[in-house]
């Protein structure tokens, strides 16, 4: 009675078949967020974290972590000047110049050797401005990469449910209007443009090449990272709230702070604008959406199960001990198992893998089977 069977594993320019296909890749989008969830409609900040590094970075979670201790980062939100300003500290002087680290890094990590400012799409004074601010996607929730034309963020000064829906800007990328993006040191670059996921924009590369004092951001989808072009979003009438939004006058309440040694507080601010777009937004609508993008590269082996082979079990119910005749009569020269499960074993005989079936596959001498395991990585 047979218990093993090799594979027939055949050269790739083989015309045989081979029972063993490796290197499958397909590409699978998921929803990126907590539990795999395709929007967060909340927003948490940690005030352990707050206390530590707010000045460079605020960690955002789609649950409470003061009071959920599973809790995980979902992204982090973060302000750069190129010069320091909105940050404690001065060049040369004491203080760490939170701002301008922040900037640094964005900079080395997106951008390419020979340049030293991101450079946004349109036209105006704010191509090229000296303060940004931007999201990274936590690796965790990216695992590869973001999915580029599924997201949409909503931001918004609005503090309380009656302000309307018009206090809301919804931001997207401009990838289905682009068939071959710029390709940089940070990967595919796409422009961020205003819009939704459902309506979509039927001139989006236009909105975002003549979008007024240049282009609302810069999307990196290899990284998992956004960038906002700062006096853009900061001149935003949307992202402002005053008490006479009729007569004009508003009370800029995210208004960038780019005062010189001193702590502006532009990273909350910046995280305020996201995380108040609940109050302007009706019920249900996301706030931010996403999907993420990975390549599964699979692995199939077909156990193939001619007729005369695997009709025959070492189960004690089959046959008896004393002399091995079957327990049922019927199987006299007509012999059936049932196979419930599939084990992958290396050349030493130990097992690697188990692929249980839905349910038990009958098997004689008149039936024959292909099971196909296929192995994800």
């Amino acid at each position: 009675m047979a218990i093993f069977k090799n594979f027939n594993i055949a050269a790739a320019d083989s015309p045989e078949s081979s029972d063993v296909i490796s290197n499958v890749k397909d590409i699978v989008s998921s929803g990126m967020w907590e539990n795999g969830a395709a929007t967060m409609t909340s927003f948490f900040t940690s005030s352990v974290q707050s206390a530590s590094s707010a000045n460079h970075y605020l960690d955002v979670y789609a649950t409470n972590p003061a009071v959920d201790s599973s809790a995980k980062v979902q992204f982090s939100v973060a302000y750069g000047h190129i010069f320091g300003s909105g940050s404690a500290g001065t060049k040369g002087v004491v203080g760490n110049r939170a701002s301008a680290a922040i900037y640094r890094q964005l900079s080395q990590t997106l951008l390419g050797p020979n340049e030293e400012r991101f450079t946004f799409a349109g036209t105006g004074t704010n191509i090229q401005p000296d303060y940004v601010y931007a999201i990274s996607i936590a690796r965790g929730q990216l695992r590869e990469k973001m999915d580029p034309g599924n997201w949409e963020l909503h931001m918004s000064a609005s503090v309380t449910a009656s302000d309307a829906e018009s206090d809301v800007i919804k931001f997207i990328d401009d990838s289905a209007a682009t068939t071959n993006p710029t390709v940089n040191q940070g990967g595919r670059v796409f422009n961020i443009v205003s819009g939704s996921i459902s309506g979509g924009t039927s001139d989006i590369k236009t909105t975002a090449a003549n979008q007024p004092g240049g282009g609302f951001g810069l999307f990196y989808p290899d990284l998992g990272i956004l960038i906002f072009n700062g006096p853009v979003l900061n001149g935003s009438a949307s992202l402002h709230h005053g008490t006479d939004e009729a007569a004009g006058s508003h009370a800029m309440a995210y208004e960038t702070n780019l005062a010189s040694n001193l702590e502006g507080g532009n990273v909350g601010k910046f995280y305020g604008a996201i995380s108040a777009s609940a109050a302007g937004v009706a019920a249900g609508t996301p706030y931010f959406a996403a999907r993420r993008e990975e390549v599964i590269t699979s692995q199939h082996y077909f156990c193939r199960i001619p007729n005369k082979e695997f009709n025959f079990s070492s189960n004690p119910s089959f046959a008896t001990a004393s002399d091995g005749s079957f327990t049922q009569p019927t199987f006299f020269k007509n012999p059936k198992t049932f196979i419930t499960q599939v084990g992958l074993y290396n050349d030493a005989g130990e097992l690697l893998a188990v692929a249980k079936l839905s349910k038990p596959l009958l098997k004689s001498y008149s039936r024959e089977a292909i099971i196909k395991v296929k192995l994800d990585f």
